[in-house]
C-alpha cells in the first residue's frame, strides 16, 4: 500500500477497508465476549460487543499514531489500536487464568479472521472462479484480509503491556514478578513505539520473521 500514487492508494483502501474495519472491530469485540463468558459484563453492559466500528475508534491510536507512523518511517510501516474494551478482572471467576484467555481472544480473532480470507481466496481458486468478473476484487480484499489479521496478531502478542502479549505473560509469571512487569503498562505503548521507530528498529526486526511465517504458510494454502 506504501509508496502509491494517490489513485493506486484508493483502489488499494477500496478492498482493504472491510477486512481492516473488520480486524480491528472483532479482535476488540473478541476480548469483550470472552470477559463475558467468563462472568465479567462490563463491556457488555457498555455497548462494546458491538459490530459497529465507531464504538471502538480511538482518535488518537487509530487514526493519528497509524498516519504519523507512515510519515516518519516514510511508509515503510505502521500500527495502531483501537479503544481498548474495559475488563473488570475482580467479576471474573478466576481472575489471572481468565485475563490470559480474556487477552489470548484478540489476537485469536485476528488468526481466525486469516484462516477464513485464506478459507475463502481457496474456495474461490477451487471454484476456478477466480478469472471472474468481480472474483478478482475479492480475491484482493482475502490478500488485504490475511495480510492484516496476521499483522495485527503477531503486534499484539508483543508481550509488553498494555498488548495483549503483556496481559498474557503477567498471567504466567510469578505474582511478584506479574506484579513488576504490569507496572511497565502506563508507558508501555511509548516504549512499544521506541522501539519500532529508532534504529536499529528492534520489534520490527522480531515482528517481520514471526509474520512473515504465519502469513506465507497461509497465503501459500491459499493460491496467492
Amino acid at each position: 500500500m506504501f509508496g502509491l500514487d494517490p489513485v493506486e492508494l484508493l483502489f488499494v483502501l477500496s478492498f482493504a477497508a472491510i477486512p481492516g474495519v473488520l480486524a480491528i472491530t472483532l479482535h476488540e469485540v473478541a476480548h469483550g465476549w470472552a470477559a463475558r463468558q467468563l462472568g465479567d459484563n462490563t463491556a457488555f453492559e457498555l455497548g462494546r460487543l458491538s459490530l459497529n466500528p465507531i464504538r471502538h475508534i480511538d482518535l488518537i491510536g487509530t487514526v493519528i499514531v497509524p498516519i504519523a507512523i507512515v510519515l516518519l518511517t516514510n511508509g515503510a510501516t505502521t500500527f495502531g489500536w483501537a479503544k481498548p474494551v474495559p475488563v473488570d478482572a475482580k467479576k471474573l471467576r478466576n481472575p489471572r487464568r481468565d485475563m490470559v484467555i480474556v487477552a489470548a481472544a484478540g489476537p485469536g480473532s485476528n488468526l481466525a479472521m486469516a484462516t477464513f480470507w485464506t478459507l475463502l481466496a481457496m474456495l474461490l481458486y477451487g471454484l476456478d472462479l477466480a478469472g471472474t468478473v468481480g472474483v478478482g476484487y475479492v480475491i484482493l480484499a482475502c490478500g488485504a484480509g490475511l495480510w492484516i489479521n496476521m499483522w495485527l496478531m503477531v503486534f499484539n502478542l508483543i508481550p509488553i503491556p498494555p498488548l495483549d502479549g503483556g496481559r498474557v505473560l503477567t498471567g504466567f509469571l510469578p505474582e511478584r514478578l506479574a506484579s513488576v512487569v504490569a507496572r511497565i503498562e502506563p508507558i508501555g505503548i511509548i516504549i512499544v513505539l521506541l522501539l519500532v521507530l529508532v534504529p536499529p528498529h528492534l520489534l520490527l526486526q522480531v515482528i517481520e520473521p514471526v509474520f512473515r511465517y504465519f502469513h506465507d504458510f497461509l497465503y501459500a494454502a491459499a493460491g496467492f
